[in-house]
């Protein structure tokens, strides 16, 4: 791990040994700032240039402490390594070497290996109840975990986007050595781990940075959350470089899922992070970095980056599976057959597209190996933000979703799994927090006002019966269970084709192209690194067509007679090198 110096890594509360620590404060609108311990002390801090405070004090790791900004105000510290309690109370000085790891020579996966499993961490008990999930899921063919954000936010429980504190894991959760525990253990399993980060907005309660360091957003940019944050300011920049880099090498995650980068206003730091990123990170080593983007650059996946979420290829699934085309599935409403072949052969829909808001999404992306797509058929926020929760087998037919779920797990792309998808769950995964008083009033109102667009929700009324994202049992109805079943198996049999045949040859790969059979039906086909063609017929659609199926047949569901491509039905064939399908 590169040392810490004020020069390299500023931000926080850094220990120089045992038994010293230096704290440092980027704090340009505050005359005087002191920090001030539990015990009572408490110890001026010493002004620098360009706004900082610094200060190295006689504590060792377990102190906890606080700011206090001119005598007024007393806040945490924004690069706290942990919270005792809470985003408003003490601080805690953390040794970041205490814990021993148990496989330190781990340098994690190829990313074209990567079947990744999304889980919210609270939902699930908390990062030693995650621990012992982690046999079943290696079990099942996951070779990644996806922890939803991490860092610290208001109250109990949270979706996670709403932190405020980004190098603070969640304490509820446990302490930050429960966490590395947890990673260390994933790695014991072969499992790489992704981190979700959220470097476009701070939540709504708990973040002080305004009062002392104005410069840090941009009040003349605006995003969902409020005031832009101010990515021009090297300070800035470095405040959010210098986390990822903590998570990377301090807490020894595998990759980074960025939150939303399209509300970042600047794509200078996308690059800086990206290459900060790669070069410190270990020779040998494997580092993904994956974007949520709506403005499908497609540029940004080309050398900085290894992957995007690819919502076209939920949202048009979506459509196909359910026949909902309300709100942001109306983009893809018209013509869904047309639009899924031109996902599955070139990786995006939108590429400069116009969208329903008369706005040109996306750059072409037909060059992209099928490796930089990731692709899900739900996610947190494609359940979340259903005003019920509801998951997709309670909205479509069993047959349909084995079918989608054949395209999912044995196209080239990079598969993406929910928690829960792999036994089809039962319990909806509800938008969830725990905000009081006026700010819990303007979240349970917002939320139900989010659904005006929604046909079943148009009516006022309806609305009120939306869960209530603070009560307690929203969260408590959020937690899944994980009982074996067919559909894990289903997904067992499937991720075991892909790990035998598929896995191996995906470098290199590349799309041939995708065509329409009928409305509701594609067939598609790639060439793998090796030579070898893959070929993939899908038909969502209620009406058997004639279309033979092809030599090398690799998996069919359901079982056929050769000559129809039944309804609700998924075929892979898999050539041998040299041969075509």
């Amino acid at each position: 791990m590169p040392s810490r110096t004020l020069e390299t890594w500023p931000h926080g509360a850094i220990m120089l040994d045992a038994q010293h620590t230096r704290f440092a404060l980027w704090a340009p609108d505050a005359f005087y700032v002191s920090v001030e311990l539990e015990d009572g002390k408490s110890i001026a801090m010493l002004p620098q240039a360009e706004g900082w405070f610094e200060a190295e004090i006689k504590c060792p790791a377990g102190t906890r402490y606080r700011y206090n900004i001119d005598g007024e105000m007393d806040v945490p510290d924004p690069a706290s390594r942990a919270q005792a309690l809470d985003v408003h109370g003490w601080s805690v000085v953390v040794d970041p070497l205490a814990y021993q790891w148990r496989h330190p020579n781990w340098q994690g996966r190829p990313w074209h290996e990567a079947v990744i499993y999304e889980l919210h961490v609270g939902a699930m008990g908390g990062y030693a109840a995650v621990e012992k999930q982690l046999p079943r899921l290696a079990e099942l063919g996951i070779t990644a975990i996806e922890l939803m954000p991490l860092a610290q936010f208001p109250g109990e429980r949270n979706w996670g986007y709403d932190g405020v504190l980004p190098y603070a894991p969640q304490a509820c959760y446990g302490p930050p050595e429960q966490l590395k525990a947890l990673i260390d253990s994933a790695h014991e399993h072969g499992l790489a781990v992704i981190l979700d980060v959220v470097y476009n907005h701070f939540g709504p309660d708990g973040n002080y940075l305004g009062q002392y360091a104005k410069g840090f957003f941009q009040e003349d940019v605006h995003t969902p959350w409020g005031a832009g944050i101010d990515f021009d300011r090297r300070e800035v920049r470095n405040f959010f470089l210098d986390n990822a880099l903590m998570w990377l090498l301090e807490y020894r995650v595998d990759g980074l899922r960025l939150d939303a980068v399209h509300a970042i206003d600047n794509p200078g730091f996308l690059t800086e992070l990206a290459q900060r990123v790669r070069q410190q990170a270990d020779v040998g080593r494997h580092v993904w970095l994956v974007l949520e983007n709506e403005l499908n650059q497609a540029s940004l996946l080309t050398h900085d980056f290894d992957a995007q979420w690819n919502d076209d290829f939920h949202n048009v699934l979506h459509v196909l599976l359910t026949g909902e085309t309300d709100a942001y599935y109306s983009d893809f409403a018209q013509n869904p057959t047309d639009k899924l072949a031109r996902c599955l052969g070139e990786g995006f829909i939108y590429q400069g597209h116009t969208t329903r808001h008369g706005h040109e999404r996306g750059e072409p992306s037909g060059h992209l190996p099928p490796s930089a797509f990731v692709a899900f058929l739900q996610n947190h926020d494609q359940i979340g933000n259903r005003a019920l929760g509801e998951r997709l087998h309670q909205l479509c037919s069993p047959q349909a979703l084995k079918a989608a779920t054949t395209l999912l797990l044995m196209s080239p792309m990079i598969p993406l799994i929910f928690m829960g998808d792999e036994v089809n769950a039962e319990q909806p995964f509800l938008f969830f927090t725990d905000h009081h008083g006026e700010l819990a009033e303007a979240v349970r109102e917002g939320r139900r006002n989010e659904f005006a667009d929604f046909a079943a929700f148009k009516d006022l009324e309806r609305r009120e019966h939306i869960p209530d994202p603070n009560a307690l049992l929203t969260f408590l109805q959020s937690a899944p269970g994980f009982t074996e079943n067919t559909q894990s198996q289903f997904y067992r049999h499937l991720l075991s084709l892909r790990h035998l045949h598929i896995v191996p040859h995906l470098p290199g790969s590349v799309a041939l192209g995708a065509q329409v059979l009928a409305d509701g039906a594609v067939t598609a086909r790639w060439r793998l690194g090796n030579g070898s063609v893959l070929q993939i017929d899908l038909n969502l659609g209620a009406t058997p067509l004639d279309h033979p199926a092809p030599p090398h047949l690799l998996f069919e569901t359901p079982a056929t007679d050769e000559a129809h491509l039944a309804p609700f039905s998924a075929r892979v064939a898999l050539s041998p090198v040299g041969e075509h399908l």
